[in-house]
């Protein structure tokens, strides 16, 4: 138990970045949803990734083959061969990526341009919010896997390699396949937590409603991206940079034009 504490310690340690954007996520999750759908979803969200890890390392689905090298293992939380940090950061990157995708798809994007959340969507609308946060999830590993595989050159450290060369930046194409798999996959449950979980003291604990409020899980998604793409550059690596900023700059100007007052809807 001490041993598994003291790995936790070094996780955060070695990862601060990870529990930064972590704790943004509980803050904006338990003001928008309540404290038990965030903490739910955190756990399933965080459970699923990991199954998807532990058998794309085994058996090569979803995310195709691939390695991770224990290189920290002993300064670190794993759990089964997968570091403990790299499943839970999903939960974060699938929040953002639905926040963002709810952003775009209600009108206006907010009630009378206070950025107020409305209610979430239900029924025959919510698919488009699964499929768009989806392919938002996917684009953001689109620009993070590619750094990731060149953690030696930055403070992640060498923690995952392929056993061949993808076509892109060294990522082979099976890998954002698996990233859709799994992205649809936590949509969906986030989804269901959200319009299925009972109204109680201990799933809305917590939550609230402000000016604005509409704007924050976006703002950690443009958080993750921004970090992403800055430390792109800062290792030398400027085509790749270019890259990310083109795949976002139709979507990022569209959105923006959307937000701008006196858009017409």
């Amino acid at each position: 138990m001490l041993h598994s504490l003291g790995l936790l310690a070094g996780t955060i340690w070695l990862r601060p970045y990870v529990f930064i954007f972590l704790g943004a996520y509980l803050l904006i999750a338990v003001w928008h949803l309540g404290a038990g759908r965030a903490l739910t979803f955190l756990v399933l969200g965080y459970l699923i990734s990991w199954a998807a890890e532990f058998a794309s390392i085994h058996w090569g689905f979803p995310f195709g083959d691939y390695v991770y090298i224990p290189a920290t293992v002993d300064q670190e939380l794993w759990v089964a061969g997968v570091p403990f940090m790299d499943s839970l950061s999903y939960v974060f990157l699938a929040y953002a990526s639905y926040t963002m995708a709810r952003l775009a798809l209600t009108p206006d994007g907010g009630e009378k341009r206070r950025f107020l959340l409305a209610e979430e969507a239900a029924g025959r609308g919510a698919w488009r919010l699964v499929i768009l946060g989806a392919v938002l999830m996917v684009s953001l590993d689109i620009v993070i896997d590619p750094l990731a595989l060149r953690g030696y050159r930055w403070f992640l450290g060498q923690i995952y390699g392929y056993p061949g060369s993808g076509v892109y930046f060294g990522i082979p194409l099976s890998n954002f396949g698996g990233w859709l798999v799994v992205s649809l996959g936590l949509m969906a449950v986030l989804q269901l937590i959200i319009n299925r979980a009972p109204a109680s003291p201990g799933w809305d604990w917590g939550r609230r409603r402000f000016p604005f409020q509409a704007l924050l899980g976006p703002g950690l998604y443009l958080g993750i991206l921004g970090f992403n793409l800055a430390m792109t550059f800062l290792i030398g690596e400027t085509c790749l940079g270019w890259v990310g900023i083109f795949i976002y700059l139709p979507f990022l100007s569209w959105l923006a034009l959307k937000l701008a007052p006196g858009s017409q809807q």
